[in-house]
């Protein structure tokens, strides 16, 4: 196999939502309290929700930006690529890059949708996430059947809601909704409470896949706000271990075999050790802790219920069979800055030397589509979906690094000063 040959899913990208997502799927009745979007006199963007601007609306959307402006920027819509919130030019970019499907979560909201688990209108709140998937579903992945797999978002406050719309966007061809790696860190129930037992129930009879996105419950931890924003950045994957050590003992787990939790974001290669200390955890405290996997043991129960990704790890796929090979799947994360965007191909092959070809597709695509439910070949056939036959339909894409002479990090004594607590700024909302 070469690089050409490779058949790339990738199981996390992000999309900047554009101005009018709403306009054809939310009833009149709400769209004067949906969120809206503003440019500020500088061309910067911001979206309006309950009196509270949300901006940076592009967070990290730096694909195709020369390395020297990587950060937080841009702010405008006109400093992305449009790859970022246009579905046709994704689709473009997707081809150079060789990605042949994708899973998309949303930005301004939250990747779970946090920003309307807080909302005062919890009426207005539901329409807004109804709407929301009724574009990405219909709209954002149904512009080229074969391209996504869907994704939903939740109302989280409400597990009959919850339940709801999962039949509803099942019903419209949609296996995967988000979650929050750990819903107590959102002031939600835990996932050990019985209030949630409904939603684990439907997820499993109807293969839906949760998808718990680093962050999206149990912020990755920064030593300082003084801290260099590259410490928190190499930790970032590894943070969703702990959460990952919560959902190993949900019991749910037990009674649901089909049962599906993706790490999204996560990496991999931290996984072997993870197993490992769950065994020795299991073997010599269980006579107390009372913990129980009934007759598997956690590497087990880990491998049958859980999925992972990663983007570049070595080390990860040397240990594929400690992580559990039928649980690896590839992500690109474009448009964010550790996307490898245009090289993904390149860089991922550098991970497979003496990896046999039949377990690089099962990495690279194969367990996705089979976790997913999702078969581009059906579609376009299987000799059509490879890097190569993908990049002879983009050879017109221009992949030249562009610069906005913004987002420069400044130097002192030889190191970037940009820190932990300059970032954290950007997450804050602000009111109207």
């Amino acid at each position: 196999m070469n690089v050409d040959d490779l058949i790339i899913v990738s199981v996390d990208d992000h999309v900047v939502e554009p101005p009018s997502m709403f306009e054809k799927h939310l009833p009149a009745a709400y769209r004067d309290t949906a969120p809206r979007f503003f440019t500020e006199a500088d061309g910067s963007g911001y979206w309006l929700f309950e009196g509270k601007k949300i901006p940076n609306i592009g967070l990290n959307a730096v694909a195709g930006r020369v390395p020297e402006e990587y950060g937080c920027e841009p702010q405008s819509l006109e400093e992305m690529r449009a790859g970022a919130y246009d579905i046709h030019a994704r689709i473009g970019d997707m081809n150079v890059n060789g990605i042949l499907g994708s899973i998309c979560f949303g930005s301004f909201a939250g990747f779970e949708g946090a920003l309307y688990i807080g909302a005062k209108d919890k009426q207005n709140a539901l329409a807004v996430i109804r709407a929301y998937n009724d574009w990405h579903i219909d709209e954002w992945c149904g512009a080229y059947p074969g391209r996504f797999i869907p994704m939903a978002l939740l109302p989280l406050w409400d597990v009959a809601l919850c339940v709801q719309e999962v039949k509803r966007v099942v019903a419209k061809g949609c296996r995967a909704v988000t979650f929050p790696d750990n819903p107590a860190a959102r002031g939600l129930a835990s996932i050990h409470d019985e209030s949630w037992e409904a939603f684990w129930r439907i997820c499993a009879e109807e293969e839906v896949v949760i998808c718990c996105h680093i962050g999206t419950g149990s912020a990755p931890a920064h030593p300082s706000m003084d801290s260099p924003i590259d410490a928190w950045i190499i930790g970032m994957p590894m943070a969703i271990a702990n959460s990952a050590a919560d959902w190993l003992h949900l019991t749910a787990l037990k009674r649901y075999p089909k049962l599906k939790i993706a790490l999204s974001e996560g990496g991999i290669g931290w996984v072997p050790y993870f197993l490992e200390r769950a065994e020795f955890t299991h073997q010599q405290h269980k006579a107390w802790t009372f913990a129980d996997f009934g007759d598997r043991t956690p590497t087990q129960v880990f491998q049958d219920h859980f999925l992972t990704c990663f983007i570049d790890d070595k080390f990860g796929v040397a240990n594929r069979h400690k992580v559990g090979l039928q649980t690896i799947c590839y992500e690109c994360d474009y448009p964010h800055s550790d996307a490898t965007w245009p090289r993904s191909p390149e860089r991922l092959f550098e991970n497979f030397v003496g990896v046999p070809d039949d377990e690089i597709d099962a990495m690279t695509h194969l367990n996705a589509m089979r976790a997913f439910h999702y078969d581009p070949f059906a579609i376009f056939g299987r000799e059509n979906c490879t890097v190569g036959a993908l990049r002879a339909q983009a050879q017109h894409i221009d992949i030249t690094p562009r610069s906005f002479n913004a987002g420069k990090p400044k130097k002192s004594n030889g190191r970037s000063v940009v820190t932990s607590g300059d970032v954290l700024k950007l997450f804050q909302h602000e009111d109207a």
